[in-house]
């Protein structure tokens, strides 16, 4: 097959997954109102699922024995997942919502509405997750992705999970469970475990059939195409009326990405092949949730980013491609 029908093959296999996510969201949804979660540590809580098929990726390339793949997918979705997910939200939202009548002080404003709370529930406890990887990653000593490494990853994300839910309770409210929902869950799963192989293979022929390195398909192939489908989801959500919903979920995913998606690549040992190109990408991942939390601390009695925060955001992308092309993987 040519690079072109396994791109093709990409495409189908992100939507397979994520459409498969989206059928396991719905218990937890549920599971949500009847644990009576706020909105960001509901985010905390569903990103269980919504991040699923970045760790069923990560799964899949390691036992392929292709585990760079799934360490570029980690880093780049992370990268350009905020900066995305906050400029579709912000247009998303520049409309009336006949149930929250107090966002028109924001349309008026020209900002995107968010919770103050989601600072201290989802984006300060991500840059410490961050933080962890780079010590842990980063140092000549144990520089890597190494077992005993995944496993604190994984005990960090179940700290960052009991916090947001600490953190976000209020009263619960009574669900009820359909026979056909349950049904649509399973097959979720299995669609997220068949989109996550074919994504895996097919990265796998595409950097073949171009000659570039694993680690490059997984930033700029695997992360990009799987974060693509998120765009829909997000706009869904703010046009709904769900601003901060809709705006925080992206941290929540992140969360998840870096610490349980961490797990199958530390597992395997994976090795920093290029640490220039690691340290810049990890630079970048925590660029993203810093710009988050500064802004969003700097607005006073309206919470939210204005517009030229969003072209900030949208300008540290375009920064990192720019330094990748020029410094780091010297195309020019």
């Amino acid at each position: 097959m040519s690079a072109w029908l396994w791109a093709g093959v990409l495409v189908v296999a992100a939507w397979a997954a994520h459409w498969g996510a989206d059928q396991l969201l719905t218990p937890l949804r549920k599971l949500r109102k009847q644990w009576g979660l706020t909105a960001s540590a509901g985010a905390a809580f569903l990103a269980i699922v919504t991040a699923s098929p970045e760790v069923a990726i990560n799964i899949t390339s390691a036992a392929r024995g292709v585990s760079n793949i799934g360490l570029g997918n980690l880093l780049g979705s992370n990268i350009i997942s905020i900066p995305l997910m906050v400029t579709i939200a912000y247009f998303a939202s520049r409309k009336q919502f006949k149930n929250n009548p107090k966002h028109q002080e924001h349309l008026d404003a020209n900002l995107l509405a968010l919770n103050k709370r989601s600072v201290s529930v989802l984006s300060l406890p991500y840059l410490g997750i961050i933080a962890l990887v780079a010590v842990l990653t980063l140092p000549k000593a144990w520089r890597g992705l190494q077992p005993i490494e995944g496993w604190i990853m994984l005990g960090a994300y179940g700290a960052f999970l009991i916090h947001a839910i600490v953190k976000g309770r209020k009263e619960g409210e009574k669900v009820e469970w359909t026979q056909k929902k349950i049904w649509l869950s399973i097959a979720g799963a299995f669609a997220i475990a068949a989109g996550a192989f074919f994504i895996v293979k097919a990265t796998e022929n595409i950097v073949t059939a171009l000659g570039i390195s694993e680690i490059v398909g997984g930033l700029f192939i695997t992360g990009i195409i799987t974060t693509a489908p998120e765009v829909f989801k997000t706009w869904s959500v703010v046009m709904g009326g769900e601003v901060t919903a809709g705006t925080t979920s992206v941290i929540a995913d992140n969360a998840v990405t870096m610490t349980v998606a961490f797990f199958p690549l530390a597992l395997v040992t994976t090795p920093v092949e290029d640490f220039q190109l690691y340290w810049v990408n990890l630079a970048f991942v925590g660029l993203m949730p810093l710009l988050y939390s500064v802004f969003v601390h700097q607005s006073k009695q309206l919470h939210g980013f204005s517009k030229w925060q969003i072209f900030v955001f949208d300008a540290a992308y375009v920064a990192y491609l720019l330094i990748m092309a020029f410094f780091v993987l010297k195309l020019f």
